[in-house]
């Protein structure tokens, strides 16, 4: 009898019970039984709460996306326009023949004593000679007219001869001059500092074109 009522609740647990309620019933001979429904009016019932929660299954975590892209790089800054050379002059002084570094290559003439040349005992033709002989340009050549007041006086006008620095030497001059003005500029008191930072910041804008 007891193996009976065991399988019977067993039975009766293994139902799907939507509300959660079974009923046991007993009989006038005291036979027991367990169903989903009441118990017919000569059986003694007793209800039964069947605990049908069932623990919520988490939902398995989502698998992370390893083939998702990855943000893309910042983009590169564009590339600064590369600064353009300034025009530069190796140049000779016409009274001693000293080379410097211009950027003017035409510059002006200007009077010197004609005994400062070395060349009072030589005819003007020879002194001159042209346009790229010592560097002197004597009035008649340059001008188109003689000016007998300044060769009276021993004075010629002269006119230093220059021609255009290659790119390479132009580069090479530049770095030349920012170091003499780096030298300049770190023995200089503080009140003359400033127009060599302005030159400083000049010719490191210029050099970055080499």
């Amino acid at each position: 009898m007891l193996r009976l009522c065991i399988l019977a609740l067993l039975l009766v647990l293994s139902l799907p019970a939507l509300a959660g309620t079974a009923y046991q019933c007993t009989d006038a001979s005291g036979k027991l039984s367990f169903q989903d429904k009441p118990c017919s009016g000569n059986q003694r019932q007793q209800v039964l709460q069947l605990d049908d929660s069932q623990p919520a299954t988490p939902p398995p975590p989502e698998a992370m996306d390893t083939t998702a892209t990855p943000p893309a790089a910042p983009s590169p800054p564009p590339p600064q326009p590369i600064a353009t050379l300034p025009s530069m002059f190796a140049c000779v002084r016409a009274t001693d023949g000293k080379p410097y570094t211009s950027d003017n290559g035409d510059p002006q003439p200007y009077q010197v004593p004609y005994g400062i040349l070395g060349a009072s005992a030589l005819p003007l033709s020879q002194v001159y000679g042209g346009r790229n002989a010592a560097g002197a340009s004597a009035p008649e050549l340059n001008r188109g007219r003689v000016t007998p007041g300044l060769i009276a006086n021993h004075y010629v006008w002269v006119q230093d001869q220059c021609r255009e620095l290659t790119r390479a030497e132009t580069c090479r001059a530049l770095r030349d001059a920012f170091d003499d003005n780096a030298d300049k500029l770190r023995r200089a008191f503080k009140s003359d500092q400033p127009p060599l930072e302005r030159r400083e910041q000049e010719l490191r804008s210029q050099l970055q074109g080499c």
